[in-house]
């Protein structure tokens, strides 16, 4: 495994000087030093295998500069666009939001103890994202940028076959919560069918925020933002609804 890591992102040391240039990288895509309270945080959501949250991924300033990207591409100058999909080439500051995605992923052990897993050695970034995911290039290829105003959210859904597994989304604006739902249960969407009683995990996603899907995550679990009033509690509160973007990165299956 470390042969396959060091022959897709290059020979790692423990000398001095290489620990130093990895953290400067880490320090590059947003990953601040650990005395600073807001330094990026892996969190496994417990009750969902394949489902984990990077809190504070992107720094401010950082959230700024990929909102600021995604205006200048034009996509959302008319109200009624909400919605911008690309395939195959993405854009450049994409491509450096998929970097970050899989630095994050790499060096996370520099930031945060990584759970240990079985049949792979200490140190290793296995856990957050599975070896041939993390290796895989491009690392992503389809990007979703949905934009959603106060009220508006999505129902609840598996994303399509025709994309591999690992799939990552980054929060921008405004905070809500996610509520994962298992595949055969009914959501709060499909009015047509009776409540019934189900088991839905909510998870906090703030400006900023890096969630992963893989495995049971991404296939045997739907996810939903439901924003109608009532909708959005956490800690017993409702959470403020702003304007708020998502940026979704997944790959293509291979055509046979």
């Amino acid at each position: 495994m470390e042969a396959l890591l060091r022959q897709v992102f290059g020979d790692s040391s423990d000398s001095e000087d290489k620990s130093e240039e990895k953290e400067d990288s880490i320090d590059d895509v947003g990953c601040h030093s650990t005395s600073d309270p807001n330094y990026p945080t892996w969190e496994p959501i417990k009750e969902i295998k394949g489902l984990w949250l990077c809190r504070h991924f992107l720094s401010p300033h950082q959230q700024s500069s990929f909102l600021s990207a995604i205006q200048n591409e034009g996509w959302f100058l008319e109200a009624s666009n909400n919605q911008a999909m690309r395939f195959g080439d993405l854009p450049s500051w994409a491509i450096e939001l998929s970097n970050s995605i899989r630095e994050v992923v790499l060096y996370g052990d520099r930031i945060h103890e990584p759970p240990s897993c079985a049949g792979s050695d200490r140190g290793e970034a296995a856990c957050w994202l599975p070896p041939d995911l993390l290796s895989r290039e491009p690392f992503f290829d389809q990007l979703i940028v949905n934009v959603y105003q106060p009220g508006e959210g999505i129902c609840a859904h598996v994303d399509l076959m025709r994309f591999e597994d690992g799939i990552a989304i980054v929060s921008l604006e405004s905070s809500c919560v996610m509520h994962f739902t298992q595949v055969g249960e009914v959501s709060d969407c499909d009015k047509e069918q009776p409540e019934l009683p189900m088991i839905k995990i909510p998870v906090f996603l703030m400006p900023g925020s890096l969630v992963l899907l893989f495995g049971d995550a991404r296939y045997l679990w739907k996810h939903e933002i439901n924003r109608k009033p009532g909708f959005q509690m956490w800690e017993g509160q409702e959470v403020n609804q702003k304007r708020r973007t998502s940026i979704t990165l997944r790959k293509l299956c291979h055509a046979e």
